[in-house]
């Protein structure tokens, strides 16, 4: 999924307005406070290359769990004393919810899923075929000028 976003994102720039909303699996011990701290990433002006950094890093994040969201924002010159502390206080818990409640609302049960012009695209099994589906999408989209 990582690779999609980043060729989404190159190739269509500004063009189209990619978002990034939460769904933490439970099956995952630590993506909820990983999506906290991605909520204070964006914060901090640094959202998408936090992303894709902590995606990068899943394996380790199994491992390491909080501490490692708290190295990767050192990494990344972002305050990584604000980010623990916005672990402890759960200034971001709200938006989390939320985005988890609107997917539950709308059938999403894995990760990735994908909303394009209302279409919903489910990528938790496979991503085979998605990205182009995903373009297909974003160009009928973008040559009727919605």
């Amino acid at each position: 999924a990582l690779d999609d976003v980043r060729a989404l994102r190159a190739r269509y720039g500004d063009r189209i307005d990619l978002r990034l909303r939460h769904f933490p699996l439970e099956k995952h011990r630590h993506a909820y406070a990983a999506a906290q701290a991605a909520e204070e990433a964006f914060e901090q002006g640094q959202g998408w290359p936090y992303v894709e950094a902590v995606l990068a890093r899943t394996e380790e994040l199994a491992s390491k769990g909080e501490p490692l969201l708290l190295e990767i924002a050192r990494e990344l010159g972002l305050d990584a004393e604000e980010f623990d502390t916005a672990l402890i206080d759960g200034r971001h818990l709200l938006i989390v919810d939320a985005d988890q409640a609107e997917g539950k609302a709308i059938g999403v049960t894995g990760t990735p899923t994908y909303i394009i012009d209302g279409e919903r695209l489910d990528g938790g099994k496979s991503q085979d075929g998605l990205r182009q589906r995903i373009e297909e999408i974003a160009d009928r989209v973008l040559a009727a000028g919605v």
